[in-house]
């Protein structure tokens, strides 16, 4: 899977999008008057769901890795949604797979750091995929 390069551009303008600011507005406006306590960290991971050679990863399969690996690490809460991924091959051609997008809120601190990376490198190896995009930014966060 290569949707490392795709998944990046798409990010990116969506990412780049978010920077224009309105008129007399600081681009940081909102970070700057956010409480510490209320600051923290927003990780978007973006899974492929189709195996090397084309097999689809199940509804089952996906969910039985969002209860047994994701929800165990971060058992205060995360979002799934659907997506659909495309990306520019090294072949030159455009592919399409659907995906799944997982995001979390967090404290910004190694232990956290540590989790996601591990819920990236199991998804990659019992899936045979070749990456998991990770998205970061920070979030001010209020309850």
């Amino acid at each position: 899977m290569t949707l490392k390069t795709g998944f990046t551009a798409l990010i990116m303008a969506g990412l780049l999008a978010g920077c224009v600011s309105p008129a007399g507005k600081h681009p940081n406006a909102a970070a700057q008057t956010c409480k510490a306590e209320n600051q923290m960290q927003q990780t978007t991971l973006y899974y492929g769901l189709t195996r090397q050679g084309g097999k689809a990863i199940t509804a089952q399969e996906w969910q039985q890795y969002v209860d047994n690996d994701v929800t165990p690490r971060f058992r205060d809460g995360l979002t799934t949604f659907d997506a659909q991924g495309q990306w520019l091959g090294s072949n030159g051609k455009v592919s399409k797979e659907p995906s799944k997008a997982l995001m979390l809120i967090h404290s910004v601190d190694a232990q956290s750091d540590t989790k996601i990376d591990a819920l990236r490198d199991i998804y990659k190896s019992r899936f045979a995929q070749e990456s998991v995009m990770r998205v970061d930014q920070p979030v001010c966060v209020q309850f």
